[in-house]
């Protein structure tokens, strides 16, 4: 059965009133899901935490269409689902992150409850969709940014970030994102498993003929600099204009379809998780 959401959830003040598919783009999580796992992971423990996890059915190098659809499905409930949804996919999470806990002989210290780790990945999701989402779009107005910025708490507050540790406006927001990108690394040990996950190495070997190549592109254009230095990767400015071009465009295409068309396929990803809830089969 599923428990309804601590009090924290139904005490905070409640979230801003914003047609959120909006600043929905379903392509701009295939542009970019890899680049963000890499902002999410450079950050040591939460690395680890993936790298070193037991959890099998969760291994993206194993699993890696499942792997997809439970991430895009946390994205889905935690932007587009009810309360219900979210206690629901909450109790799924939690019952996988009780065991991912670093080890005694842990290159460092992890567990997948800490907060101020989810924290990060919550920051990692928000700042890659405004970035994304500006660079198809062009910027949001200040209200519009402001609202989305509020409303994106919940990429947190799902799991285990208490609405307070959320970065009280976007300005607090960039400092606390300057401060903690300084802070990430990436080892010889993560920068494998990341050379893997760009080079597509999950997947079949034509798919990674045909794709690693775009696919790296990608990465490489919409990781932080400091990130690129970090993996030792290359970008030139003429590269830099070719991404800007070819998003745009994407920008383009998109600002004509339905909203519903624009949000797939997190809007896909939702009813299913609903689907699933229902007939009792597992969510994560």
């Amino acid at each position: 059965m599923t428990r309804p959401l601590p009090d924290r959830f139904e005490s905070a003040a409640p979230a801003p009133e914003i047609d959120v598919r909006r600043y929905l783009d379903g392509a701009a999580g295939f542009f970019g899901a890899a680049a963000n796992v890499i902002m999410q992971l450079s950050h040591p423990p939460v690395g680890y935490g993936v790298v070193e996890s037991p959890v099998e059915s969760g291994n993206v190098m194993i699993h890696p269409l499942k792997r997809l659809r439970t991430t895009l499905t946390y994205l889905a409930v935690a932007l587009l689902g009810t309360e219900e949804d979210r206690a629901a996919y909450r109790e799924a999470v939690d019952s996988v992150h009780k065991h991912v806990r670093s080890r005694p002989d842990s290159t460092v210290r992890y567990n997948a409850f800490d907060p101020q780790l989810q924290l990060w990945v919550a920051a990692c999701l928000y700042w890659g969709a405004r970035d994304l989402y500006e660079r198809m779009h062009g910027p949001m107005d200040d209200r519009d940014a402001d609202t989305f910025y509020r409303y994106a708490a919940r990429l947190g507050t799902t799991l285990q970030v208490r609405p307070d540790m959320w970065p009280a406006d976007r300005a607090a927001f960039d400092r606390y994102w300057d401060e903690n990108l300084a802070k990430t690394r990436i080892d010889p040990k993560i920068r494998a498993y990341f050379e893997d996950l760009i080079d597509l190495k999950m997947l079949p070997r034509p798919f990674q003929l045909a794709f690693g190549g775009v696919h790296r592109f990608f990465v490489t254009g919409l990781l932080p600099q400091h990130l690129r230095d970090e993996m030792g990767m290359t970008w030139t400015p003429r590269q830099d204009r070719a991404l800007a071009r070819m998003l745009r465009l994407a920008g383009v295409a998109e600002s004509v379809v339905p909203a519903s068309l624009r949000a797939f396929p997190l809007n896909v990803y939702l009813t299913d998780m609903r689907l699933r809830h229902r007939l009792g089969l597992r969510l994560v």
